[in-house]
């Protein structure tokens, strides 16, 4: 069960052209919206990294805009476990859970999510906070997440397992967002 003090989420890739080519992807970026701001309502920290941000611009305004006080990790290697200030920052977080939400579900995430539970970390994919171009590699990619050790999830799911009780004021908060 994801714990409030032991996780961090991690944001993968949702960038440019690429991510306005997901299948689903108004429900996509919506979903993963309401997961950001949601973590921010519990002060969970967060880590956001950006696929050859050059080739494939920067993150889409509707997720940029709403981690402005994060700088992104720009990385060349599919797997964010591969570069180096990722791995540094993870590890300077001291936690031992990740929530991982973002692009594509069966290159950068499926990789991502391996690599850390490979780690040792206890990896929870935000099923309904990833995609891929085609439903078919999304479902290939959470498949093989999950054959490898990583739990599946909602953004709903997540963030009423984080607060264990439907009682003040970040319940509150929480319930708007998900409205």
């Amino acid at each position: 069960m994801l714990d409030i003090e032991n996780v961090v989420l991690l944001i993968v890739d949702v960038q440019g052209n690429l991510a306005h080519s997901m299948h689903g992807k108004e429900l996509l970026f919506e979903n993963v919206q309401k997961l950001i701001k949601g973590i921010q309502v519990l002060d969970i920290p967060i880590l956001w990294v950006e696929q050859n941000p050059q080739g494939l611009g920067p993150t889409i305004p509707e997720i940029a805009d709403i981690l402005s006080n994060i700088q992104p990790i720009g990385k060349m290697s599919f797997s964010s476990c591969r570069n180096d200030r990722f791995a540094q920052a993870l590890k300077a977080l001291n936690r031992k859970q990740v929530l991982i939400a973002g692009i594509e579900a069966h290159v950068c995430v499926y990789q991502t999510a391996v690599d850390l539970v490979n780690l040792g970390y206890e990896v929870q994919v935000a099923a309904d906070a990833v995609s891929s171009r085609k439903m078919e590699n999304k479902k290939i990619g959470l498949q093989k997440m999950r054959d490898a050790g990583a739990g599946l999830t909602s953004v709903e799911t997540a963030l009423f397992e984080l607060l264990k009780s439907a009682e003040g004021d970040r319940f509150r908060k929480i319930l708007k967002i998900l409205k």
